[in-house]
């Protein structure tokens, strides 16, 4: 999953829309931002799998995406908003990192651990829907397509009486980002 978390971020800004829409979609993608440097480090890790499907990869992000890593991580992206915009920010800024743990239980194999390092050696979680390309890329075009309704819908009932024309360029342009990061995985189906 990776289009389908800006799908989140552009229905949170929609419900909030005090929090910038920068750092919502920082926010959305707060544990893959995190993961790389530790990717590069050596301390998280992607191997081949024997598998297939669209996340043809099994990935060993073992602090960043395990569950009490990830509620860690997303508690301290909420206090950082909070300080900076308000508790309503931080609670949005917070819910949204965390929701990007949540959308890839849904995706990924059996790859996120409970514990940070996989700790305790318990079991592993994840539903395993990349396998099903068709389903996986299905959930991001609905995750997308509620989440840019959502934002467009708000953005034009706000700027009633202001220019509509600023808001609909606005969420043209959110909208053909979002379009543009779930491209290629659409024309693949073809």
């Amino acid at each position: 999953m990776f289009a389908g978390h800006f799908g989140v971020a552009a229905g949170v800004k929609a419900k909030t829309p005090e929090v910038p829409l920068w750092a919502l979609m920082i926010a959305t993608q707060w544990l893959d931002l995190l993961f790389i440097p530790l990717l590069l480090a050596g301390v998280e890790t992607i191997d081949d799998s024997p598998g297939g499907g669209y996340g043809e990869n099994i990935i060993h992000a073992d602090y960043t995406h395990s569950l009490l890593g990830a509620a860690v991580l997303a508690a301290a992206a909420g206090l950082l908003a909070w300080r900076l915009w308000g508790k309503r920010a931080g609670y949005a800024i917070g819910a949204v990192a965390f929701s990007h743990w949540l959308l890839d239980l849904i995706v990924h194999r059996a790859d996120m651990p409970i514990l940070p390092g996989n700790w305790g050696n318990l079991p592993l979680l994840g539903f395993g829907a990349w396998q099903y390309k068709g389903l996986s890329i299905g959930l991001e075009i609905a995750l997308l397509a509620i989440g840019f309704a959502m934002y467009v819908s708000s953005a034009l009932r706000r700027s009633r009486g202001k220019s509509r024309k600023s808001a609909f360029l606005a969420s043209g342009a959110l909208g053909l980002f979002l379009l543009a990061t779930l491209a290629p995985d659409v024309v693949s189906l073809l």
